[in-house]
């Protein structure tokens, strides 16, 4: 059964995008079968692979309000095991017609559960807002992969999409975990990146990806040419690091199916106090367990 993720940060240009599409070839390429949905009413990711604007197509806001299958939406992606779930404005709409509907905040998890055993991993690239979009993915998924651009601002809003999830948790998705946050747009050349860098491992430890996604021309390229890094320029260090990125979301897998669980952190209690000096309270966050799969904490407790 499918791995679900989304993709999700409050704040915009951060690399959701970017990382959805290459993490998704990524794991493509590593031989794994691999959805990716957009769900961003921009369609970003829809035309990065190559799809130029069509208003015949359909796309996941046939699925979302007029419960067309997914099946029928999803579209091969021009590379082996990767499909994809394409979007356009129309998602915009959608947004405002999920307000009046039964389980408004279940459409896109009742969409994909009869298409979970066809794939190893979904990906679902969220928008930079935390609208019923975001809600939907939130609830359909089993975690949430936070991109974190290396820049001051970016690191003043982690407490808060912390707490946002965390509220998600409690409401919507008990089960939603961390399974990473991702160091984007890195440059070792500024004190500024190596600084955020070493502030965000601090607070979060394990959380934190070993891997991170440096700022790169090609990477920033690619998508003009309507495909992933992979295949225009396999050789650059955006299209090293996400095929890095893509093992180490494997191995974490493989760790979790070895376990049989997923267990918090000894040490979560000492970074969600860290966390507290970015303004979160620690009872709002819990710091993941060795295999970079946290839980968001709940259980003691009252937005490319």
């Amino acid at each position: 059964m499918a791995r679900i993720i989304a993709i999700a940060n409050q704040k915009g240009g951060v690399g959701k995008t970017t990382t959805a599409v290459n993490l998704g070839a990524s794991l493509a390429a590593s031989e794994k079968t691999t959805l990716l949905i957009d769900s961003d009413p921009q369609a970003n990711a829809t035309s990065a692979l190559g799809f130029q604007k069509d208003p015949a197509r359909r796309t996941l806001y046939q699925a979302l309000i007029l419960g067309e299958p997914i099946e029928r939406i999803t579209v091969d992606a021009k590379m082996d095991r990767l499909n994809l779930v394409p979007s356009d404005k129309n998602l915009v709409g959608a947004a405002v017609e999920l307000v009046s509907m039964e389980n408004r905040e279940y459409r896109l998890k009742e969409a994909i559960a009869g298409i979970r055993e066809r794939y190893e991993y979904v990906l679902i690239d969220c928008p930079p807002s935390l609208d019923l979009l975001t809600v939907n993915a939130l609830a359909a998924s089993d975690s949430v992969l936070v991109p974190i651009q290396c820049e001051y601002l970016a690191l003043e809003g982690v407490s808060e999409l912390l707490d946002t999830l965390m509220r998600l948790r409690r409401t919507i998705n008990p089960s939603l975990a961390i399974e990473g946050i991702l160091l984007t747009m890195y440059d070792d050349r500024t004190t500024l990146s190596k600084q955020v860098a070493a502030d965000l491992r601090s607070f979060f430890g394990s959380q934190v990806f070993e891997s991170v996604i440096p700022r790169n021309v090609r990477l920033a390229e690619a998508p003009s040419h309507g495909m992933p890094v992979l295949f225009y320029d396999i050789h650059s260090k955006g299209a090293e690091s996400y095929i890095q990125l893509a093992k180490e979301v494997i191995a974490n897998a493989q760790k979790r199916v070895g376990q049989g669980t997923e267990r918090t952190d000894p040490g979560a209690g000492a970074a969600a106090s860290a966390a507290a000096g970015a303004g979160t309270s620690p009872s709002t966050v819990a710091v993941g367990g060795p295999t970079r799969t946290g839980d968001i904490d709940g259980g003691n407790s009252a937005g490319t």
